[in-house]
Formats: C-alpha cells, sequence, structure tokens
C-alpha cells in the first residue's frame, strides 16, 4: 500500500536509485576483474587457505555454496562459503572476495566488538522488520478513536528502527574486513601489481558502497514511517 502513497515514492526513489546504482556497480566491477588473472596464479579458494595458514586459523573450514557472489562466512559453523565462481578462479575479483569473508572469520576469532554487536541484534531486527509496519498501521487505523493508537503506531516506528540500526552497524563490520584484506593479499603476495591493487580497491569499494546504499535506504524508510505518524499526529 504504500506505494500507492506519493510521499513514500518521494522518500525512497532517491534510495531505490542508488541501490540500483550500487548494485550494477559491484556487478560491474566483479564482471571486469573476473577477467583479470592474479600473478600469483591462486584461486579465490587457493587464496583462503594461504591466509588460513599465514594467520594460524586452522579451525575455519571452507565449503563451496551455489549462486553467484553468495560468499559468506558463518560464524556460528566457523565455515568460509565460496561461490563457484570465487572458489575456482584465479582473478584478482576472486581473491578479493575470499580475503574479504576472511576478514569476517579474523572479526569472529577477535571478537570484534562491531561483528559481536551486529550478531546480538539480529533477532531484535528480525522481529522488528516484521512486527513494526504491522503496529504502525494497527496504531493509525485506531488513532482517531483513541490516543492509545498513537502509541502502538510509535511502538511501531521504534520496532522499525532496528533495521537502520543493524544496517549502521553493518558498515563498520564490511569495510574493516575490506581493509583487513587489501593489507593481508599485499603483504603475501598473493598480489603481486599495482594493476592487481587497484582491482582488488575497486571490487571491495563497490561492495562498500551497496552497504552504504542499504543503511540510507534504511534511514530514508524510518524518516518515512516518522513522518507518517507525526504527521497523522498533527492532523
Amino acid at each position: 500500500m504504500f506505494f500507492y502513497d506519493p510521499t513514500y515514492l518521494i522518500f525512497m526513489i532517491p534510495a531505490f536509485l542508488l541501490m540500483g546504482l550500487a548494485s550494477w556497480y559491484v556487478r560491474h566491477a566483479y564482471s571486469k576483474w573476473s577477467r583479470v588473472r592474479t600473478g600469483s596464479g591462486l584461486t579465490g579458494a587457493q587464496a583462503a587457505q594461504r591466509l588460513l595458514s599465514t594467520g594460524s586459523m586452522y579451525g575455519v573450514q571452507i565449503q563451496g555454496t551455489n549462486g553467484e557472489l553468495s560468499d559468506h562466512y558463518d560464524p556460528r559453523n566457523k565455515t568460509l562459503f565460496l561461490s563457484n565462481g570465487v572458489a575456482n578462479s584465479p582473478s584478482v575479483a576472486s581473491v578479493a572476495i575470499a580475503a574479504h569473508e576472511l576478514g569476517h572469520a579474523m572479526q569472529d576469532a577477535e571478537e570484534y566488538f562491531p561483528l559481536r554487536f551486529r550478531s546480538a541484534i539480529v533477532p531484535m531486527v528480525n522481529i522488528g522488520s516484521n512486527l513494526g509496519w504491522i503496529l504502525i498501521m494497527v496504531g493509525l487505523v485506531f488513532l482517531r478513536s483513541t490516543a492509545f493508537g498513537l502509541n502502538i503506531a510509535w511502538l511501531g516506528v521504534l520496532f522499525f528502527a532496528g533495521g537502520a540500526v543493524f544496517a549502521l552497524a553493518t558498515l563498520p563490520v564490511e569495510l574493516d574486513a575490506s581493509s583487513r584484506a587489501k593489507r593481508l593479499l599485499a603483504e603475501t603476495g598473493i598480489i603481486r601489481s599495482e594493476e592487481e591493487q587497484r582491482g582488488v580497491n575497486q571490487v571491495l569499494n563497490a561492495a562498500a558502497l551497496t552497504y552504504v546504499a542499504g543503511l540510507i535506504t534504511a534511514v530514508l524508510q524510518l524518516l518515512y514511517y516518522v513522518f507518517l505518524v507525526g504527521g497523522r499526529r498533527r492532523n
């Protein structure tokens, strides 16, 4: 129903455009640098294994996963999941992505606080994202008949704010993982030229843009709900 509200579109069209641009930039960077072979000749999986050995992180496992750009680290079972295109390709893009995900494994091993905080709020965010908008709608329905409806609506806004908090907490986690990846790839000789370094930077910076876009989207959506409930209160 929000898509029929012109005010919602005013808030969200900039976010949709930014998300689309970020998605295009990620795929463009990945496509470009997945065709450039690393001087070391290591695939993403081999690069990850070397970095694990260098960092003495022998408890972390490496497994394959389906899909494209579906790479991730799961702290619950200490497993680094790499997509086939990343695991088996000796490209600049592959080693950049593998090293980034390994950065998350390092954060987990060090009990990096932003990562721990983000993981801790996941249950709250999952509940809030589903319950928040329901409370807002219920509150607005009862707003005309009872002042209690306004309290319910604001409670929904508070629940929904968890998404923005999660997006904000995600940003330092991802930026730190990328910073670790850039440093490790250079220090271990997995990348050896300025061109390769430029490719790693472009791939990881493109990925970082998606998290910035996600944060802006979450904040704008939250502001829309604040405007919606605040406007009904004034009326």
